[in-house]
């Protein structure tokens, strides 16, 4: 979604009308669409739902759902507007609307079926982007799985797709005149406003929410990896979606997107269980997928600008970072990110953010238009140490306030019989 801003800038919301329609590409970006919106229901929910226990298995589910459809009508009412409203912005001028987007385009005012944005339907791009806007606040579930109450995920999600993804989006997005725009950060599909922005979000609410009642003497094992198999798969299956569909065409891009992001996925899944192996002797099937889902990540900044070899050794580095995060880290410095959000969505997200600058060059097999491996890599860094304080600092604020309001924590009784039970007043599996 790199080549956004640049569309945004040929395109504004008012001369949308005079583009015109391409039905390959109108085609295309209806399935990317369905492809992302298929990552959180059924690939997230089933990739979050296996590694919890099962009495907390409905409750996950629930959560992805729930915010699918939340998102969904936030997104209608103002969440586009404030994302992608260029009201106000000029290259160049930092102002308000460097960091957040105007309501004029609130309720999708003046959205009609022959609306383009560029070669596609505007409507389609904007359910394209309502897509990317769902699985957000998704990720984030997963650091504080099986202890925050439903209200409060649901406050919380609200809030923070608000104050946190909404100008996250647009500053990166959001055209000539936008915050990191304008200083010339690349992310193509979300390294920074998706996975970076999730998994710092994760980490501040696992820190603030506090650990699982037994974590970590008590083993609390994933309760049925076959459907995390299978999540896993959807997720690797709708990515192409979402970083092919960045390139809002079908076309030599969305091509090389796609093919990146499959090197780059396969090698993150080798690097995992290669490093496993050195250390357990063994390959394990949650390391495989987690692996992989590593990949994913880090490619998603760099699919627009990466070639296939570069995207072959940001794969590889990822898959093996992750490791270390993931099932090292967390036990040594103690905070309880329950299904590995920050781990692996952060970390890999940060490693994939810093590495597109230097192999967007052409020097390394790269396609970005860069000015140098020196000075990208910088506005790559100054890019993501932005993202970080953004979004820890913010989601910090929204976290302390749903506590002081509604309580964040179900109690101690309730966690112990399960969120299934507890919250929803329903069993996942019978055993009659």
């Amino acid at each position: 979604m790199a080549l956004i801003a640049g569309l945004l800038a040929s395109a504004p919301a008012a001369a949308q009308t005079q583009a015109t329609p391409n039905s390959g590409d109108t085609a295309w970006m209806i399935v990317a669409s369905m492809l992302v919106l298929m990552m959180t229901i059924p690939g997230a929910a089933l990739f979050y739902g296996g590694m919890v226990r099962a009495k907390n298995l409905l409750s996950v589910l629930m959560q992805c759902f729930a915010l699918t459809a939340l998102v969904s009508v936030l997104w209608m009412f103002y969440g586009y507007s404030l994302a992608f409203s260029t009201e106000g912005m000029h290259a160049g001028v930092v102002n308000l609307h460097s960091f957040i987007g105007g309501l004029d385009r609130a309720m999708l005012s003046g959205l009609k079926p022959g609306s383009m944005f560029q070669t596609v339907p505007e409507s389609v791009f904007v359910m394209f982007q309502m897509t990317f806007a769902i699985i957000t606040p998704v990720l984030i579930i997963g650091a504080f799985a099986e202890r925050m109450k439903f209200s409060a995920m649901l406050l919380f999600s609200g809030l923070w797709l608000t104050f946190v993804y909404l100008p996250m989006a647009h500053m990166v997005w959001g055209g000539p005149g936008s915050l990191l725009g304008d200083m010339g950060v690349i992310d193509f599909a979300g390294g920074t406003v998706v996975h970076i922005n999730a998994g710092i979000a994760g980490l501040v609410a696992c820190l603030v929410i506090g650990k699982r009642r037994g974590w970590p003497s008590t083993h609390m094992p994933p309760h049925n990896l076959g459907y995390t198999v299978v999540g896993g798969s959807l997720l690797w299956l709708g990515w192409f979606g979402f970083n092919a569909g960045s390139a809002l065409a079908a076309n030599g891009s969305a091509g090389m997107a796609m093919l990146t992001t499959q090197i780059a996925t396969a090698a993150a899944a080798i690097g995992w269980i290669g490093v496993e192996w050195l250390i357990h002797r063994r390959a394990s099937v949650l390391g495989i997928v987690s692996g992989a889902v590593a990949g994913l990540v880090a490619v998603t900044p760099a699919a627009g600008t990466v070639g296939p070899g570069g995207s072959l050794v940001l794969g590889l580095l990822a898959g093996a970072v992750c490791y270390f995060t993931a099932t090292r880290l967390k036990h040594k410095l103690g905070y309880d990110d329950t299904l590995d959000v920050f781990g692996v969505h952060a970390v890999a997200g940060v490693v994939g953010a810093l590495l597109t600058g230097p192999l967007a060059s052409s020097r390394l097999g790269g396609f970005g238009n860069v000015v140098s491996l020196g000075g990208q890599l910088w506005i790559q860094a100054k890019g993501v140490g932005f993202t970080v304080i953004w979004s820890g600092l913010l989601s910090w604020l929204i976290l302390k306030l749903v506590d002081w309001t509604i309580g964040l924590r179900v109690t101690d009784e309730q966690e112990q019989m399960g969120l299934d039970l507890a919250l929803h007043e329903e069993r996942a599996y019978n055993l009659s």
